[in-house]
């Protein structure tokens, strides 16, 4: 069975520290994949708030994730303490993707995912270019 592999960029461009809460936990006693999902989520909503946007409003531009891949690398339980390092991967006219490295307090790997973004127009419903002052940000 072909696995998915994901190779994370070297440059990282934002660190976000977020805990394993008791809802993330599933059935198992570990992170479930949906919270997983959820917290990388929160990670982007984190990083982009710390450049002052939010993902409906990137110099009014909003942004939907296209496609989503993650590469399951050990479990995690509840209390534990999060590090998702995002690194930014390749850029075109309308989209870009973000890397997400997930490791736990003691630096063991937990995931590493890739997430597709596209700048979007949600009041012409249309797909829209990356803001320039935006890109000059994702291009450092």
């Amino acid at each position: 069975m072909a696995r998915i592999k994901i190779d994370i960029p070297v440059k990282s461009i934002a660190e976000i520290r977020l805990p394993v809460r008791i809802t993330d936990i599933n059935y198992g006693n570990h992170l479930g994949n949906d919270a997983l999902v959820s917290i990388l989520h929160e990670a982007r909503v984190h990083w982009l708030a710390q450049l002052g946007y939010t993902e409906l409003n990137v110099e009014n531009t909003g942004l939907i994730m296209s496609d989503l891949g993650i590469e399951y690398r050990n479990e995690s339980f509840y209390g534990d303490q999060l590090t998702i390092t995002i690194a930014i991967g390749d850029i075109s006219s309308v989209s870009f993707e973000l890397y997400y490295h997930v490791t736990n307090q003691h630096n063991k790997e937990i995931a590493k995912a890739k997430t597709g973004m596209v700048c979007y127009d949600y009041e012409r419903k249309k797909v829209a270019p990356v803001p320039s002052k935006f890109l000059a940000i994702i291009q450092q």
